[in-house]
């Protein structure tokens, strides 16, 4: 995995593509802070700034932004990050 590279999922606990975004990047073996934004209300302000969107998940990499569980998208931002 990149150095000093972090990937954020901003999430809830009962979101389904929440939990769909945290299985893709565990089943490919990247490593992610699960930030539960319905118990942390400074994150859940710091997701709506970046992402400009209060939906989970908001998935961060490296400052990239990817609103809603979009695979293709995570794949891209790891791939350019060489994270994978």
């Amino acid at each position: 995995m990149a150095k000093n590279i972090e990937v954020k999922v901003y999430s809830t606990p009962t979101c389904p593509y929440c939990h769909d975004a945290k299985e893709f990047l565990k089943s490919i073996k990247v490593r992610y802070k699960d930030i539960n934004v319905r118990e942390d209300e400074k994150a859940a302000k710091e997701m709506v700034e970046k992402s400009g969107q209060s939906g989970v998940p908001v998935v961060e990499i490296g400052g990239d932004i990817i609103v809603g569980f979009d695979k293709e998208e995570i794949e891209k931002s790891l791939k350019k990050h060489k994270i994978i």
